[in-house]
């Protein structure tokens, strides 16, 4: 390796690290010949190396600044599920993921879990501590079945972001969005019933269709626009769908967030056909992009979408505060809430209403946003560096999950097998399917800080991957080779 690449090597590991960060102005020429005692034309040709794959970009009469990261070479394909309901499988395997505990001994790199350490989360803390004994008896009884009215009023007033006008009437507190999704499908559904769903899909919304004896009909969907309306009409002529159930905005797993205009035309399409939609905006907090995206349920004037959501991945998991906006659908919902939990635990709930009146919700996500955004590009430099050539990589528009789809012949279920022994785990792109497809792809989470350990996880993922993809060629060799002898 020659000294300027050397140089642009160092540089580059000290963006990969977060040491100099998107925007960051570089050190000058001078500085760097003084710090890697190297000649001026070195140290340019050094940014120019930079510059030719657009990680810096040189401003007159100012210096070389770090640029945003830029979308990957390659995306991962437009997905191509099986066209026709089907009954839901890889229970086994999603049980597999939830099960292994919580610890240091195994590093789970595919989890859904944020950043629980952020500082900005301390004043949340302070609030659950001395809740039990502000509230008195209120924090240790029963809410009222819709939820505490001081966290309504929060919830609707954050809603307005995203476009959504609510009442504070119009919201309903459930344990966790998992519960609001639940909800959600069985208040429109009955046993044998299709619901459509973006591919690859959210497991746990997966195993709810199982549980309810529901078929899942899988949409094509792109990594970039989302799920395709086109193949979305022709699944609605073709069969009696009864719910659409779609995660639109900085989507789990590709990371898409789907064009205002396509998701006014899905409302729209939803119209036509009389179908309800499910709306999963776990995520949406979480955009990159500002303003906050639009919800589909900014453009439902007849209250047939019902939003989804949670505190579980902009603040933390462990509240299992959640809440739906389920317009027409409001008395059937509050039943449903009603016969699955009651009411939701009280604490929490007034934890979080406090945590947002006080201006600390606003302040934790701008944080968040800026380590997500800055994890996620790291994460995509380590990838395309470990990774074999060919590897379809999301670039996610907003959240802390990037999905992996890799050369074929890998497969991710076996791929998982083969890391138990330096103790990583990734999360199966298999999961994210109806009938297990994906096992080509995985997906991984950056959302706590990108240590060190991190780094050698991923290398030793991307090398495992290496492996594999050699040993799938050297086996279609063998197998090629028997066939012609075979022919003979």
């Amino acid at each position: 390796m020659k000294r300027y690449e050397q140089v642009a090597a160092t540089l580059r590991q000290r963006m990969e690290h977060g040491i100099y960060r998107v925007g960051d102005r570089l050190p000058s020429i001078r500085a760097l010949c003084r710090e890697f005692e190297v000649s001026v034309s070195t140290a340019q040709a050094a940014y120019g190396r930079l510059e030719d794959v657009a990680l810096v970009e040189a401003r007159p009469r100012s210096g070389y600044y770090v640029l945003p990261r830029q979308t990957p070479t390659v995306l991962p394909a437009p997905t191509r599920p099986a066209q026709r309901p089907l009954d839901v499988s890889q229970w086994d395997q999603v049980l597999e993921l939830v099960a292994v505990p919580c610890g240091d001994e195994i590093l789970m790199l595919g989890n859904g879990i944020p950043d629980l350490d952020s500082p900005t989360l301390n004043p949340l803390k302070r609030s659950l501590a001395g809740l039990h004994r502000r509230s008195g008896s209120h924090g240790l009884n029963y809410d009222t079945l819709i939820g505490s009215l001081e966290l309504r009023h929060e919830i609707t007033r954050l809603a307005t972001a995203s476009g959504c006008l609510l009442h504070p009437d119009d919201v309903l507190i459930t344990t966790g969005c998992q519960e609001a999704l639940s909800i959600a499908i069985r208040t429109l559904t009955a046993p044998g019933d299709v619901v459509a769903v973006d591919s690859p899909s959210f497991y746990g919304t997966m195993q709810i269709l199982r549980a309810n004896g529901l078929k899942a009909l899988e949409i094509p969907t792109d990594p970039c626009t989302g799920i395709s309306l086109e193949a979305l009409e022709l699944a609605l002529e073709q069969w009696p769908i009864r719910a659409i159930q779609v995660t639109p905005t900085c989507n789990n797993p590709l990371g898409y967030t789907m064009p205002e205009p396509r998701k006014r035309a899905l409302v729209a399409l939803a119209q036509r056909f009389d179908v309800a939609i499910i709306e999963d905006d776990i995520y949406g907090d979480l955009a990159f992009t500002t303003p906050r995206p639009k919800t589909l349920k900014a453009f439902d004037d007849e209250g047939r979408v019902l939003l989804c959501s949670s505190f579980s991945k902009t603040l933390t998991p462990g509240l299992r505060v959640g809440w739906i906006a389920p317009g027409r659908y409001r008395d059937q919902v509050m039943h449903m809430k009603y016969v699955s939990t009651g009411a939701s635990a009280t604490l929490p709930q007034l934890a979080v209403a406090e945590f947002i009146a006080k201006g600390h919700y606003e302040h934790h996500l701008r944080e968040m946003i800026r380590q997500y955004q800055r994890h996620r590009d790291i994460l995509l430099g380590w990838v395309e560096r470990h990774f074999p050539a060919g590897t379809g990589i999301s670039y996610p528009q907003g959240g802390f999950l990037l999905w992996l789809e890799l050369p074929a012949g890998v497969d991710c279920v076996r791929l998982n097998e083969r890391l138990a022994s330096s103790n990583i785990r990734i999360a199966p792109g298999s999961l994210f399917s109806a009938s297990g497809k994906y096992r080509h792809c995985l997906r991984l989470n950056y959302a706590a800080p990108l240590t060190s350990i991190v780094a050698s996880a991923i290398r030793t993922v991307g090398e495992s991957v290496a492996t594999m993809v050699v040993e799938a060629e050297a086996l279609q060799g063998k197998d090629a080779a028997n066939g012609i002898t075979g022919a003979l």
